[in-house]
Parts: structure tokens; C-alpha cells; sequence
């Protein structure tokens, strides 16, 4: 899949006025963002991974085509937990989530080896609040076995319901890359979005 690096954005008035849809990432720090695009991108190095995880501050924005833009937000989770949404992101991030019209769904990428986590939890939680379209991901799948993957998969299921898509993935083995994809396709392709995807 075609992807390439358009900028970095550090204010709403930065962000493209084109009007292509918009599917945003966003996870705890070390996640494996960086790597899950490369991986989606088959590009090694695209995403570059910060050399002070949790401190990047902007919105880096990648081209899919010319069909929609997936949005790398800065991983969260190094600090203590956040008691608010705008302690974990920030002003921009939170007006990010709660007026980009373009904004179509949200990847909330979780670690597979650790279920349950605080942020991970609070992020979800905000998300669903919001009534904001949002799909799980987890990642590192190749670090698990099967039946701690399962477990955790049932446990997100008691927390976000039936109706969200969850994805295993394995950047390292290229695991559920290939389904992820479509998927973002597909949202991009909806004119609406429903509360999950």
C-alpha cells in the first residue's frame, strides 16, 4: 500500500485543508506505532521512532494514495496516569478528537502482553464517552501465546462490546498487517461513520 510522509502539524490551523478522510493511530509509547506503519507501508524507516518516547507533540501526518491520511498521534503512557483526557494529549489532541470532521475512526493501538493497563483504559473509556469512532489493535502478538491473547481479547470485549473491531497484529511477522489495511481502507471509503468500527 502506497504510503507516504506529508508533515508534521503542531496546531489545528497546520492540518490539510483537503478534505481527505482521516484515520488516526494513537497508543501508549513503545507500542509499536512506528513500526505498525512501516509494516503497513512495507516501507522500512517512514515513521521514524522518537528518541525520547512520549515527548513528540504533533500530529504526523502519512498519505495513503490519494484516499485518506492516517494520522500518527504521540504515544502517551511514560507519565503518571492522567486523571483527564487533556492531561493525556493535550489541547490540540483533544480538539483534534472532538472537531476534526475529517476524522473518520480511531486506532487505539494496545499492547497484547499487557491487559488492563490504566491509560489504555482511560483512553477507551474517553473515547466511548465521546461517541467517538474507534477500533482496537493489538500489538506484538508474536511476543504472546494464544491463549494469553485470547484472554485479553475477551477481556477488551467486556469493555467495548461486540460492534468494534479488534486486530491482532505482528509488525515483526507481519501478522494481521495485510487485514488492518483494508480495514483502514474500508472506513475511508464510508461516508459515516458509526460509533465503532
Amino acid at each position: 500500500m502506497p504510503i507516504s510522509f506529508i508533515r508534521s502539524c503542531y496546531a489545528i490551523s497546520e492540518l490539510p485543508a483537503d478534505g481527505l478522510p482521516e484515520i488516526a493511530f494513537i497508543g501508549r509509547s513503545n507500542v509499536g506505532k512506528s513500526s505498525l506503519i512501516n509494516a503497513i507501508s512495507k516501507k522500512k524507516g517512514l515513521a521514524k521512532v522518537s528518541s525520547t518516547p512520549g515527548k513528540t507533540q504533533s500530529l504526523n501526518y502519512f498519505r495513503f494514495d490519494d484516499d485518506f491520511y492516517l494520522v500518527d498521534m504521540p504515544g502517551y503512557g511514560y507519565a503518571r496516569v492522567a486523571k483527564t483526557s487533556r492531561e493525556i494529549w493535550g489541547k490540540l489532541f483533544e480538539s483534534y478528537f472532538l472537531e476534526r470532521k475529517e476524522m473518520k475512526s480511531v486506532g487505539v493501538l494496545v499492547d497484547s502482553r499487557h491487559p488492563g493497563l490504566a491509560n489504555d483504559e482511560v483512553v477507551i473509556d474517553w473515547f466511548i464517552e465521546q461517541n467517538t469512532p474507534f477500533f482496537i489493535v493489538l500489538t506484538k502478538t508474536d511476543k504472546i501465546n494464544q491463549s494469553e491473547l485470547a484472554k485479553h481479547e475477551n477481556y477488551l470485549r467486556t469493555r467495548i462490546g461486540t460492534t468494534a473491531s479488534i486486530f491482532r497484529t505482528s509488525s515483526e511477522k507481519g501478522r494481521g498487517v495485510k487485514e488492518l489495511g483494508w480495514h483502514l481502507k474500508d472506513i475511508a471509503k464510508k461516508k459515516d461513520s458509526a460509533t465503532s468500527e
